[in-house]
C-alpha cells in the first residue's frame, strides 16, 4: 500500500487576516511544485481544494505523466460547489463531501474529518491563512504518530507553525527538504497506475 501524504497549503489573501504579511505567492507556489515533484508517484498526496493549489497540482501532474488518480486524492465541500476550480473535473479521485446548510465552518471540519480519515505518513503544510493551523491541529490530534512539517521559507500561516514547533530553518532546496524530511529518494521509480 503506498503511503499517503497529506498537503495543506494556500496562497493568503489580504482579505484574511495578516497571513499574507509573511507570505511570498511564488515560494509557496514553488514549493508545492517541488513537493509533488518529489512526491507524485511515490507516495498519494491528499488535499482539500483551494482554487489557487488545485491547479497547480493538476499542471504538475499533466508535466510528469504520472497517472493522477492513482498519484492524488482531492477533497473538496460542496459547500464552495460555487466556486470550484474547473480542474476539479479533471482529477478522477475526487471526493465531495456534503455540506453542512448555511455553515461553512461546520462544512469545512466535516470535509477535513473526511479528509484525514485513514493512515497518514506525513502532512506538510506552506503558505496558507487560519485553515493551515485548523488542519495541523485535527491532523496531529488524528496522526500523533505522523510526520509533520511546517515548510518555513514561503510565510504564512505555515511559517506561524513552524516557529511554534520550533522548526525556523528557512530553507529554499525545497527538494532536497522533501526528500530528506520525508525519507523520499529521488531514485525511487514512479507508479504510472
Amino acid at each position: 500500500m503506498i503511503k499517503r501524504i497529506f498537503l495543506s497549503a494556500s496562497v493568503p489573501r489580504p482579505d484574511r487576516g495578516n497571513f499574507h504579511e509573511t507570505a511570498d505567492p511564488f515560494l509557496i507556489q514553488f514549493a508545492v511544485r517541488e513537493l509533488m515533484t518529489v512526491a507524485l508517484g511515490r507516495r498519494q498526496i491528499v488535499w482539500g481544494g483551494h482554487p489557487a493549489i488545485t491547479p497547480m497540482i493538476w499542471a504538475i501532474c499533466s508535466d510528469l505523466g504520472v497517472t493522477y488518480s492513482a498519484a492524488v486524492h482531492l477533497f473538496q465541500s460542496r459547500f464552495f460547489a460555487a466556486g470550484f476550480p474547473e480542474e476539479n473535473d479533471k482529477f478522477s479521485n475526487l471526493t465531495i463531501v456534503d455540506a453542512v446548510e448555511n455553515d461553512r465552518k461546520a462544512s469545512l471540519v466535516q470535509m477535513r474529518e473526511k479528509m484525514l480519515s485513514g493512515s497518514f505518513h506525513a502532512a506538510v503544510f506552506i503558505g496558507g491563512m487560519e485553515g493551515v493551523i485548523e488542519e495541523y491541529e485535527l491532523f496531529a490530534r488524528m496522526h500523533p504518530d505522523a510526520a509533520i512539517l511546517p515548510v518555513f521559507a514561503p510565510g504564512g500561516a505555515a511559517q506561524d507553525l513552524a516557529k511554534r514547533l520550533g522548526m525556523t530553518e528557512d530553507r529554499v532546496d525545497f527538494a532536497r527538504l522533501f526528500s530528506e524530511e520525508l525519507g523520499i529518494s529521488q531514485t525511487e521509480p514512479r507508479n504510472q497506475t
